[in-house]
């Protein structure tokens, strides 16, 4: 009878477990999935950045320092990159793109400019689906640390070798507001 028992209770588990790995292969399909599409629009982004910049350059002689950085960072060769890569340098193109969206509150030509206003009109629609689909990744994200968390799931994360993801944040000077003086 006993045995019964012993049985009964290992197949739970086996059951269990398989049920939990195949849990962690559909959340690491959505995580893999959520930054495909944001990496799509990181993409889109980056390829508008030279556009931008030479729209800027003949108009912000004296902002070559910024208008450098993200040149640089820009040749940098994006495919190449890892998923943690791409997302730091996203971080960092995002923070110099907004000085140089800044830079035309400086320069009245550059905000009248046809083709700058075409830019920063693609831009905020980029931007706008970037932050669209960071809240979806970061969604799946949550989900997934979650299970490698939560117990009884965290004994099998360990056992099968997840470990917790981190998310696509924004940097403390993105979450400050912008002043912008005339």
């Amino acid at each position: 009878m006993w045995i019964y028992i012993v049985i009964a209770i290992v197949v739970i588990i086996v059951l269990y477990a398989l049920i939990t790995y195949n849990n962690f292969i559909k959340l690491k399909n959505t995580v893999k999935e959520a930054f495909a599409t944001m990496d799509v629009y990181l993409k889109k982004r980056w390829d508008l950045i030279p556009n931008i910049v030479e729209t800027v350059k003949g108009y912000a002689k004296h902002e070559e320092n910024t208008l450098k950085e993200v040149v640089e960072l820009r040749n940098s060769s994006y495919d190449s990159m890892s998923d943690d890569e791409k997302v730091k340098a996203n971080q960092k193109i995002s923070k110099d793109i907004n000085k140089i969206m800044l830079l035309a509150e400086s320069y009245p030509d550059l905000k009248a400019s046809t083709n700058f206003q075409d830019l920063s009109r693609e831009l905020s629609k980029v931007e706008e689906d970037i932050a669209n689909s960071r809240k979806y990744y970061n969604g799946a994200i949550e989900m997934f640390n979650n299970k490698v968390e939560m117990f009884p799931s965290n004994i099998f994360a360990k056992l099968f070798g997840y470990k917790p993801k981190e998310m696509f944040e924004t940097d403390e000077q993105e979450r400050e507001n912008i002043k912008v003086s005339f």
